[in-house]
């Protein structure tokens, strides 16, 4: 198993690869998380602002505070829209991560793979060589035994 120890050592880089790979992709999905929070509060703010505008209702108001809430109800559509954009592309940043997080899997299994298969042959062959071993001693102690047998019927 001498040979094997650059093939340990590739699966230990590659479980620690993987490993990265988990963090990272937890920390992206914090990060969406995190984002669409931002949207929800967005989104029930401007819902509480155009509430409290509705039910105080806009009878009697200057035309400037009217054109001011028009102006801050497109500002908070725009941060709204702004908003999602930055959850879309957090939610591309997920998905790609998620594609590495399978090819580290994938190379894992493989390395795993030819592990395994190594180890498999290593051992057939220590069986071969144990049996071929045993074969040898079995084969010298009948031949002894029948010289023994020979010699005592030559007496």
């Amino acid at each position: 198993m001498a040979d094997s120890s650059g093939l340990l050592l590739a699966i230990s880089m590659a479980e620690r690869k993987r490993d990265e790979v988990i963090r990272a992709l937890a920390q992206s999905q914090q990060n969406v998380q995190a984002a669409m929070g931002q949207l929800d509060q967005l989104c029930s703010y401007a819902g509480d602002t155009d509430h409290r505008w509705v039910s105080t209702g806009s009878v009697g108001l200057s035309v400037e505070l009217i054109k001011h809430h028009y102006q801050f109800s497109g500002r908070l559509q725009q941060a709204i829209s702004m908003q999602e954009d930055v959850i879309a592309n957090l939610q591309r940043h997920v998905e790609g991560v998620k594609q590495q997080l399978q090819l580290a899997e994938s190379r894992l299994s493989g390395l795993n793979s030819v592990l395994k298969k190594r180890r498999a042959e290593a051992q057939r062959i220590a069986q071969r060589r144990d049996q071929a071993q045993m074969d040898e001693m079995a084969a010298q102690l009948f031949a002894r035994t029948r010289a023994q047998q020979t010699q005592g019927e030559a007496r």
